[in-house]
């Protein structure tokens, strides 16, 4: 049991400002220093700065920022670009190779020779016509040819009696103009004839028969065995060589300085994706079209194996020519509303953002207009992260 006499003693405990005080007292009496530092001392120290600081139109990545480790910069330098011009199109049968084939003349089709699909040969029969009108043209060459002999005899006679000073003049040279007349429509008859591809044939022969005036396909056939065919204006059927075929191409007003004779295109069909086919130049149109202004670029595409049909739609490359070109990664482009930017490199981490425009895409790079030289460096990766 504790006495009054026995107290135990308990530590002391000052408060932190008075050890606070003491502290500083001391440190002036003893040292000399000033209170202040003391207590800056003993303040936070302040931890220093990771975000990128912009000055004007510049941005700083401080020393500290782990954006130095992310970002990557690179040397612009100058390179052959071949700027492709693509352009939409579709394919076209060789008008110099595709034949409507109408018939001159009105009748009966007795009998089909090609159907639809069919190969045929140039001369090949196509189709039959059983037709009055072969046949009236038969008889009008007939009546031709008679009046032709008979004008023939009346000027031989008419020339021996003038000659015997039997008949006057006037009867000789009424028989030598009957001759003439009947003479030329002889050869109208004829060339009727001949037009229709009847001439030689016998006057009552009424059937007329259409040949392939070219080698190729039936591709379209519209007539039918037994059916009567009165339209001369209409074909029957069409053949068409569709061993080459066009892509029809419109290039725009601004690339036409670019496409030449004989210019290597690639050709990608809707039908075919994945699929290229090659093609050369073959004609550039020699009119704009005022509407669209766009100008007609045919290119000569191989088609023996009948893949390409006429009505396709499709796209073409064509190779433009090479010139000196800056090319930059797409990565190293920034969108700033209706601008493109990069980052131009001014000193080491220090970077301006400088508006660009931009060309053609070729080989995962894009095509630099204006707004950058060669030799200088821009952020081509991870610039995003100092664009606001």
């Amino acid at each position: 049991m504790q006495t009054p006499t026995t107290r135990q003693r308990l530590p002391l405990r000052r408060p932190p400002g008075l050890v606070l005080a003491v502290a500083c007292a001391a440190c002036i009496v003893l040292g000399g220093c000033d209170a202040n530092s003391v207590l800056g001392a003993h303040a936070n120290t302040p931890r220093q700065s990771t975000e990128p600081v912009r000055e004007g139109n510049f941005i700083t990545v401080p020393e500290a920022s782990p954006l130095r480790t992310q970002l990557q910069v690179q040397t612009i330098v100058e390179q052959a670009l071949e700027r492709p011009i693509e352009v939409p199109g579709s394919i076209e049968a060789d008008a110099a190779k595709l034949v409507k084939i109408v018939p001159p003349l009105a009748g009966r089709i007795v009998r089909l020779h090609a159907a639809l699909g069919d190969v045929v040969r140039k001369g090949d029969p196509l189709f039959t016509l059983d037709s009055a009108e072969l046949s009236a043209a038969q008889g009008e060459a007939g009546k031709a040819r008679a009046a032709l002999l008979e004008a023939k005899l009346n000027l031989d006679r008419q020339s021996t009696l003038f000659e015997a000073e039997i008949v006057a003049r006037k009867d000789y040279e009424q028989a030598q103009l009957a001759y003439s007349q009947a003479s030329s429509d002889a050869e109208t008859t004829a060339a009727h004839l001949a037009q229709l591809g009847a001439a030689g044939t016998a006057p009552s022969h009424r059937q007329y028969t259409m040949t392939a005036p070219l080698a190729g396909r039936v591709i379209e056939l519209e007539g039918a065995q037994g059916g009567f065919w009165n339209d001369t204006g209409a074909p029957v059927m069409t053949v068409a060589d569709l061993s080459t075929v066009y892509l029809a191409a419109s290039v725009s007003e601004k690339d036409i300085a670019s496409i030449f004779v004989g210019q290597p295109a690639e050709i990608l069909l809707n039908a075919y994706p994945g699929k290229t086919v090659t093609g050369q130049v073959r004609y550039i149109g020699e009119i704009l079209d005022p509407d669209t202004r766009t100008v007609k670029v045919r290119v000569a595409v191989d088609n023996k194996d009948g893949r390409y049909r006429p009505g396709l739609f499709a796209k073409v490359i064509f190779a433009g020519e090479k010139h000196p070109a800056l090319l930059v990664p797409p990565a190293a482009l920034l969108q700033s509303g209706l601008y493109t930017r990069v980052l131009v490199e001014k000193a080491p981490f220090r970077f301006e953002p400088r508006v660009v425009t931009t060309g053609a895409h070729a080989d995962g790079q894009v095509e630099i207009l204006t707004g950058l030289k060669a030799g200088e460096r821009i952020v081509v990766k991870n610039g995003v992260l100092l664009h606001d």
